[in-house]
């Protein structure tokens, strides 16, 4: 339960990079001796990512809670069954990694959030250029080839999973593999750079162009993961929302900038120092266009908590989101708060209230899920939300950070109440 009306204050700390995290840990298929990974979040689907490469025959050891160590010496599997890959949507990394190491990999198409179709054409594109035979039967993505050899692969539309997959299968093939119009998103430069630290060579990753020249093992290494570019957006944006002023520590601001760019154009005040920005607003919301597009374009994984945003900024607002078909399914609960949002295709027009009220509200996906937190704490009253296991996914002690800056949040499970002006408690 959120109630809302609190100003957020304060400082907080982003954790490691969600989408680095899920692509470097089945990466560590690729090496033969140990990789030791540091800055991991502790998420669930890191959890999930973890039991997957268990079953595979990797040894895991948790050091502290940020770091890992895994030994993928003795893989024993190729196979990574449904039960396990619906859970999230990396799991198609499982294909890449496995396929690079042993030639063979059957992995069930993946899950995770269910706001678009997830086609994985790009990524066996990839595959059949590197000299794989690709078939799906029975729900399962089976891949395999007698010797990889290496390609020159144009990405007909920009991916940043086929970017990372294609990496990943590339990485020990003989001779030099180019990915054209490649990604460049922080993470796909994230994971380039720990598979470098593990023994292979990467070039290029950040522009259009990455040059993968392969290497006959990886022997393992030890690499920190950059912070929560998605994360440190979220908390940007829950500081403008609630009339705030919060420190985000542990951040890179390069990767911010396009969330920048458009929280000053709302009127919120931004000041970026080396590892952490500030944001605070003291005038009223003002109205903005938002168009998703690839890095470095303003992310679609912060769309629903712009939106949420927006719903009460003086005037309309027109967000585009160019990335994802059907990512406006959560608008029905924005509108269960009092927001006036309608939506044709990919365009939400979002006409911007006085106020929104609490009410019973779902999370319909991970971003959404952050997206209606938001919502609830700019709203009067109190917010019950259902489903927050999507949130979980992504996000690490969502509310225990921003009860740190002055929410006030509770889980039902936690036994704890949650205590309103008046004196009236919430369980």
């Amino acid at each position: 339960m959120i109630m809302g009306g609190k100003s957020l204050k304060g400082s907080v700390s982003i954790s490691g990079a969600k989408n680095a995290a899920v692509a470097a840990i089945p990466a560590a298929l690729l090496t033969e001796g140990v990789c030791r990974i540091d800055n991991v979040p502790n998420i669930k689907d890191v959890d999930v990512l973890l039991d997957i490469m268990r079953h595979l025959g990797a040894k895991i050891k948790k050091i502290g809670t940020d770091a890992l160590e895994i030994n993928c010496e003795k893989i024993h599997s190729f196979t990574v069954p449904y039960e396990m890959t619906k859970k999230m949507r990396a799991s198609y990394y499982f294909i890449g990694a496995l396929l690079g190491r042993f030639n063979h990999a059957e992995v069930s198409p993946p899950g995770g959030c269910c706001f678009g179709s997830r086609p994985i054409d790009m990524h066996i594109k990839g595959f059949e250029a590197l000299g794989a035979k690709v078939n799906i039967d029975r729900g399962i993505v089976e891949a395999h080839a007698t010797k990889l050899e290496s390609a020159q692969v144009f990405l007909d539309v920009v991916s940043v999973g086929a970017t990372i997959n294609i990496m990943l299968a590339a990485t020990r093939v003989n001779g030099t593999t180019i990915i054209e119009n490649a990604a460049k998103e922080p993470h796909v430069v994230d994971v380039a750079n720990f598979l470098n630290a593990m023994g292979a060579n990467v070039r290029g990753a950040g522009t259009d162009t990455i040059k993968i020249k392969g290497v006959e093992k990886m022997a393992g290494g030890s690499y920190t993961l950059i912070p929560d570019q998605i994360e440190a957006g979220t908390f940007m944006i829950a500081a403008a929302a609630t009339r705030g002023d919060v420190l985000i520590k542990n951040v890179i601001p390069k990767h911010l900038e396009s969330i920048t760019a458009k929280l000053v154009e709302v009127n919120a005040t931004v000041e970026e120092f080396d590892d952490s920005i500030r944001v605070s607003r003291n005038g009223p919301l003002h109205k903005a266009n938002v168009k998703t597009m690839p890095y470095p374009g303003f992310p679609t994984d912060l769309q629903p908590q712009t939106v949420a945003l927006l719903s009460m900024a003086k005037g309309t607002s027109i967000v585009t989101e160019s990335v994802w078909d059907n990512r406006y399914q959560y608008v029905d609960e924005l509108r269960r708060l009092g927001a006036q949002i309608s939506v044709d295709g990919k365009i939400a027009v979002v006409e911007g209230v006085e106020k929104l009220s609490g009410a019973n509200v779902k999370a319909t996906d991970l971003r959404a899920g952050a997206g209606l937190v938001i919502a609830a704490l700019m709203a009067d009253g109190v917010t019950q939300m259902h489903d927050i296991y999507h949130i979980d996914r992504g996000y690490e002690g969502l509310e225990l950070k921003l009860n740190s800056l002055g929410a006030q949040i509770v889980r039902r499970n936690s036994g704890k109440s949650l205590i309103n002006e008046k004196g009236i408690a919430y369980v």
